[in-house]
Parts: C-alpha cells; sequence; structure tokens
C-alpha cells in the first residue's frame, strides 16, 4: 500500500524514526544499518517501506535499499518470524552476510542476533537457501563453486559429519570442484 516515503526527517529514536511527508508525520521503524545511515534531523529522506497490517496495529517499517527490503519480505515469510524479529535480523546482519550466511548454510553468525534460537536460525537457512543467494555480489562461477561447497557440506552433515568437520575438509578441496567429486574428495580426506 505504502512503498515509498520521501519528506523531511523529524525525529531519530531507535528503531522508529518520524518522518514529515507535506504536513503528515509518519512513525517508520527501521533496522540499524538504515538508522545508522539516516541523514540528521531536518534533512530530507527517501525510504521504501513495507506496511503491516495487523488487528491491533499498522505499522510502517522502512529501508534504505531494495536488497535490504526484499529480505525483509524474505525473512516475514519464514513460519515464527514476525516483522519484529526480521528487523532484529537485519539490524544484526546486513543483507550480504545475511546471504552468505544462508548459501554457507552457518547458523552460528544467525545466532548471534539476539532473540534468534538455534531452532529459529536453523529454520532460517532451510526457508531461506535459494532465495537471498541471488543478492550476493560475485560473478557466475564464484557464485557456483559457493553453492557446490554448500551442496558438499550438507551431503557431509547427512552422512553423520559435524559442521565442523564437514568445513574443514571443505577447506582442503580444490578450487572449482563439482558436487559430486568434492563429496568423493571430502569423504577421502575424512576416512584419513
Amino acid at each position: 500500500m505504502i512503498g515509498k516515503l520521501t519528506g523531511v526527517l523529524l525525529e531519530k529514536n531507535p528503531p522508529q524514526i518520524l518522518i514529515d511527508c507535506h504536513g503528515v508525520g509518519y512513525e517508520v521503524d527501521v533496522p540499524m544499518s538504515t538508522f545508522y545511515n539516516l541523514p540528521a534531523s531536518g534533512e530530507k529522506v527517501s525510504l521504501l517501506t513495507h506496511f503491516v497490517v495487523r488487528e491491533d496495529a499498522q505499522i510502517l517499517y522502512g529501508f534504505g535499499s531494495a536488497a535490504e527490503r526484499e529480505a525483509f519480505r524474505q525473512l516475514i515469510k519464514v513460519s515464527g518470524v514476525g516483522p519484529r524479529t526480521a528487523l532484529a535480523v537485519l539490524s544484526g546482519l546486513s543483507v550480504t552476510e545475511l546471504a552468505q550466511a544462508v548459501t554457507a548454510q552457518e547458523a552460528g553468525r544467525i545466532v548471534k542476533v539476539p532473540g534468534i534460537g538455534k531452532k529459529t536460525a536453523e529454520r532460517l537457512l532451510l526457508e531461506l537457501k535459494g532465495k537471498l543467494g541471488a543478492e550476493l555480489p560475485m560473478t557466475g562461477g564464484a557464485a557456483a563453486v559457493g553453492d557446490a561447497a554448500a551442496d558438499i557440506q550438507q551431503a557431509l552433515m547427512a552422512l553423520g559429519y559435524s559442521e565442523k568437520d564437514a568445513a574443514a575438509a571443505l577447506k582442503a578441496l580444490p578450487a572449482g570442484v563439482g558436487v559430486s567429486e568434492g563429496i568423493k574428495l571430502a569423504l577421502r580426506a575424512l576416512a584419513k
């Protein structure tokens, strides 16, 4: 409904700001990554928004970039993750860091965000896989290698190896190895 706001920044009270748009003041909740990049009070600001209507409230969430808003929208689609939790994730991790954590299936990076437990982190990794990876600023070849590494690591973990052992085996693999060949080489390395 409300996709973008442009106006004068009146107040900054993290995580909420107040924007005056031609005499109408909008309260907007923003992640800390957006908050830190805001201009000083009294200056013009433009934010992309996501409007949430609930039974008891109507809340606007603002973002400094389209990638940030898209990541927020993907996060709130995950069961058990509401707008507040999504805002916390984007405050603790940049979109690129989140996409890298999802691609590499690193729950440890997401658990560091306040309010995110191990089960929620694992659910995020599972449900966001393949949805945020496209936003990584990599070349096609590097993204394919990253996907192969993630697939190899997942296969090793499915075979009963710990995340630590699987990650160690990945580091020993030659660059640009395919998934099936990588799994064979990693299993040989782990067998030693």
